[in-house]
């Protein structure tokens, strides 16, 4: 009896769906965060008879055939691309990334990162940096006389003196595109690492060449829809359920079987 293991994956799917939903639910207060979503595809199936066979019996044609599938299987877990709100900070570092795009980050291992949490600080030594301390691309250094920031929707950093008019003009923040955004690696810490799947990254300047603005004093807040994650969460609840009856009655129908004299 195949039931067991049918079921058995079924369950292991609803499981998976619900790990994904518990994921997005936790972070609903991430910046920068997008909702995940558990795909499945059906297993191979047993070929009894071919659809298009000639039955022997006949000599027809069969027209459906008789194929049995043996459960399912995860196939994908993508990220559901959308635009989070903007919530306002006031905060000089602090910048959303409206439209595509991601922030590049230089990682310790010397490799690119990217990020859409535009909560940027100030290090020790001045460099603009992530939250985690990553050093924001290209590497710009705040003088410490620097009285207050600005940055404008193409990402150029000015600083302002109390000794100055007219303000100075620090750098330019880096930001990058991906032809298949849902291929990046995510590792973390709101990081994403470039892969194959994703496509080399695509440099450019914020505003140009399909790429977002940015705006100062704003982050961009999580885009998980919580009623959408409860409901999901009802249905694989659900969906778990019904496997797990599914399991009782095969095993019901093995221990009948094995009372028979």
């Amino acid at each position: 009896m195949k039931a067991l293991q049918i079921a058995a994956s079924g369950m292991a799917a609803q499981q998976m769906r619900v790990d994904v939903v518990s994921n997005n639910l936790a972070n609903m207060s991430t910046t920068g965060y997008n909702a995940r979503r558990a795909d499945f595809a059906d297993l191979l199936y047993q070929q009894l008879a071919r659809p298009g066979t000639v039955s022997s019996q006949d000599g027809t044609v069969l027209p459906t055939g008789v194929q049995l599938g043996l459960g399912v299987r995860p196939s994908s877990v993508s990220m559901v691309l959308a635009q989070g709100s903007l919530t306002q900070t006031s905060g000089d570092l602090d910048v959303a990334i409206e439209g595509r795009g991601y922030l590049e980050v230089t990682l310790p291992s010397g490799a690119a990162g990217y990020t859409r949490d535009g909560g940027l600080k100030r290090s020790g030594d001045g460099q603009i940096v992530t939250s985690e301390g990553y050093q924001v691309s290209p590497g710009i250094t705040i003088p410490d006389d620097a009285r207050s920031l600005s940055i404008n929707a193409e990402g150029e950093v000015y600083a302002y003196f109390a000794d100055r008019v007219q303000p100075e003009l620090l750098g330019q923040l880096a930001m990058a595109g991906f032809t298949n955004e849902k291929g990046l690696e995510a590792m973390g810490s709101n990081l994403f690492l470039e892969t194959e799947a994703s496509g080399a990254a695509i440099q450019g300047t914020p505003g140009i060449d399909g790429l977002g603005t940015l705006r100062q004093g704003y982050l961009e807040e999580s885009s998980v829809d919580a009623v959408r994650e409860v409901t999901e969460l009802i249905k694989a609840q659900r969906g778990y359920e019904l496997n797990a009856k599914v399991l009782t009655a095969a095993d019901q129908m093995l221990s009948a079987t094995t009372q028979i004299r």
